[in-house]
């Protein structure tokens, strides 16, 4: 398989994880995660009927396992091309293991009726395989052979954008999973206050998860600003410029979800967008990181040779 073949790869394991997650915030907002009670199973069976709350949840699964099934594809296709790369073997070795206990706690999530940490571990290993399986796709890429560093100005502020954005999505699945998302049932503030009584765990979670979206959008503007003023590649300042539009339409969708009860649409959209803004955040960083400039080797010359045998 070819480099550009590895990273294609890499890339449909992307978007195949952004659209699971989508299918999986479906899921929940429909209340369709126990629509099928057993697992690996449907209701006894590989084939269930395909309706209601069924259609979804198996949906579900199955895209889960087309997940598996390409990125081992991927990786293990592309295992010999990444013999002079040994990071990027354990990367994806990692990645397999990351999949089994994701699709664990997905079983478990279902056998054990949806505990909340359960449940919010799954979906935090969603996004931690979206980071890594982003970070794979970056590293793959051959057209990033001719180094433009960004500089470390800039570095430093998309690693931490894309830090404090995984953090809020953890926060996020816990806001999802502990039934917090209407206990503000306000916008802006929660429950008439701009700081909340902060006295049960469902307010503190949904506050900090709102606190913590400031401080997202803040590190988000200032990244774009800032790689759009140093004159950065044109495709950071692209990526820079779209992870902003991305953070103001999650926090449009956050807002929605709160004023509309939490329906179906802006709902699922906003744990798609949150997605797409931790995939653009890390594309930023690892592109960073991968065109750092090195210090150049020490090489002697003639002269220099001369210099020290006088």
């Amino acid at each position: 398989m070819s480099t550009t073949h590895h990273h294609r790869g890499f890339l449909i394991t992307v978007a195949w994880t952004l659209a699971l997650l989508f299918l999986g915030s479906v899921v929940h907002a429909t209340e369709s995660s126990l629509a099928c009670p057993d697992w690996p199973t449907c209701h006894g069976t590989m084939m269930p009927e395909m309706s209601g709350g069924v259609f979804w949840e198996h949906l579900h699964r199955l895209v889960a396992g087309g997940l598996v099934l390409i990125f081992i594809a991927t990786l293990v296709v592309g295992w010999k091309p990444m013999a002079d790369r040994p990071a990027l073997r354990r990367w994806g070795l990692a990645g397999v293991g990351l999949l089994v206990v994701q699709s664990v706690f997905g079983g478990l999530t279902v056998l054990y009726r949806l505990p909340d940490a359960v449940s919010t571990t799954h979906l935090t290993l969603a996004f931690l395989f979206l980071t890594l399986a982003t970070v794979l796709a970056v590293a793959t890429d051959p057209r990033l052979g001719e180094r433009t560093p960004l500089d470390r100005g800039s570095v430093r502020l998309a690693v931490v954008a894309a830090g404090a954005t995984f953090v809020q999505s953890v926060l996020g699945a816990a806001v999802r999973h502990t039934d917090a998302g209407l206990v503000c049932p306000d916008v802006p503030t929660c429950l008439g206050r701009w700081v909340p009584p902060l006295e049960t765990a469902t307010v503190t979670l949904h506050f900090a998860h709102r606190v913590t979206a400031l401080v997202v959008v803040a590190l988000v503007a200032a990244l774009a600003w800032h790689v759009v003023r140093r004159h950065a590649p044109a495709a950071d300042r692209m990526l820079a410029v779209a992870a902003l539009g991305a953070v103001l339409l999650q926090v449009g969708l956050g807002v929605l979800s709160v004023t509309s009860r939490l329906a179906v649409p802006p709902v699922s959209l906003h744990t798609l967008v949150a997605a797409l803004l931790l995939t653009l955040l890390v594309t930023i960083s690892a592109r960073s990181w991968r065109r750092m400039p090195e210090e150049a080797p020490q090489v002697s010359t003639p002269s220099a040779a001369g210099a020290h045998g006088g």
